[in-house]
């Protein structure tokens, strides 16, 4: 229980289905004492505050699970060395493999619990062969499948997402109907939770230090300087700080991030498409094509799916994806999600992208 609307309308509905319920808050902050700035954060004191509250409502017990060292160990200090190394990490997708579903079941489970049940919104299907399948939610604005394409088939079977079938203006309507009034209006939680005020880049530079480089273009002309290539992504167009344009007048974009010589290449919007990508560390949901399958693949949390071709190797642990139209901003580190329909069969993480052909068109914010 998060102390947001989501999770407490979850742990309500999972009671009065009749499971034997209780509500944990996870604390994940070094400094449990910190309060929330705006509405980024979920796990504040004010957050756990708030889930008691929603606990003592429904009528089930209620605690705290210190995962501070954990979070900070698993989520945290790999989002920092992912930045460090030119990559782009997804911080939740790796707290939901990391932490919700590892972690907290595996806890859950040596304390005789079944399941976890979350406020995700996505769905579960049950098979006739008595296997599970995730499925995207109903409500498209909030489907979260996205980040939940790392969790694999046993993790699947020990989960529970009551939310999937709902929409969230009904979900707050519910939340006032039983009388969860200390979270039924309160704003979502966004943006990365243990970055209260959302500025990435300083966050990075307190960690990292500064480490002056060089901006240049395709053909090595440098254009301008930066403080650490940390603090740029591909495709990122604003704050790059290089004066004019290009020479056809047209913004430059972020191509390419080297931390081995600690330099960012920019170039036109056109140069960021891609048709095809590399990623391992491939994790699946349930059955897959086999060696080569078609799919669709979402490569952003609230990305446009795109057509795609599958090839996957098992003895390396990699999958090659060729899409059916290119795609821009795609960078290392970021994480693919393939799905068939609605159902999502798996992920894995980019590892390296291809250049589409010159004058191929592309789709914008896969």
């Amino acid at each position: 229980m998060s102390g947001g609307v989501d999770s407490a309308v979850a742990a309500a509905r999972a009671a009065v289905a009749g499971h034997e319920v209780t509500g944990v808050h996870l604390a994940l902050s070094r400094n449990p004492q910190s309060f929330r700035t705006g509405a980024r954060g979920c796990c504040t004191i004010e957050d756990s505050r708030d889930a008691r509250r929603a606990a003592d409502v429904i009528g089930i017990p209620f605690y705290v699970w210190d995962m501070a060292e954990r979070f900070h160990a698993d989520v945290v200090d790999d989002f920092v060395a992912e930045y460090a190394a030119g990559r782009t990490p997804n911080p939740c997708l790796r707290c939901n493999e990391k932490i919700k579903f590892a972690a907290v079941l595996d806890k859950a489970r040596a304390l005789g619990f079944d399941a976890v049940c979350t406020g995700h919104y996505a769905r579960i299907v049950d098979r006739p062969d008595g296997g599970r399948e995730l499925h995207r939610a109903v409500d498209p604005a909030k489907d979260q499948s996205y980040v939940l394409g790392v969790l694999d088939a046993e993790q699947l079977a020990r989960s529970l997402f009551p939310l999937g079938d709902t929409l969230k203006t009904d979900v707050r309507a519910e939340a006032e109907r039983l009388g969860l009034a200390s979270v039924a209006d309160k704003p979502d939680s966004h943006d990365v939770c243990f970055i209260a005020d959302g500025d990435t880049r300083r966050f990075l530079a307190e960690r990292l230090g500064t480490a002056p480089g060089k901006i240049v273009d395709g053909d090595g002309q440098v254009l301008g300087e930066h403080q650490g290539a940390y603090g740029y992504t591909i495709g990122q167009r604003k704050g790059l700080r290089i004066g004019d344009p290009a020479g056809d007048g047209r913004p430059r974009y972020v191509l390419d991030i080297s931390p081995v010589d600690n330099t960012v290449t920019v170039g036109t919007a056109e140069e960021l498409s891609v048709d095809a990508l590399d990623a391992a560390h491939v994790r699946w949901c349930g059955p897959t094509g086999g060696e080569a399958f078609g799919c669709s693949v979402q490569l952003r949390a609230h990305g446009a799916p795109v057509g795609s071709e599958a090839r996957y190797d098992e003895s390396a642990g990699t999958v090659n994806l060729s899409f059916a139209a290119s795609v821009r901003g795609i960078a290392p580190g970021q994480t693919a999600v393939l799905y068939d329909g609605t159902r999502v069969i798996g992920s894995a993480t980019i590892t390296a992208t291809r250049r589409a052909t010159a004058g191929a068109s592309a789709v914008a914010g896969a």
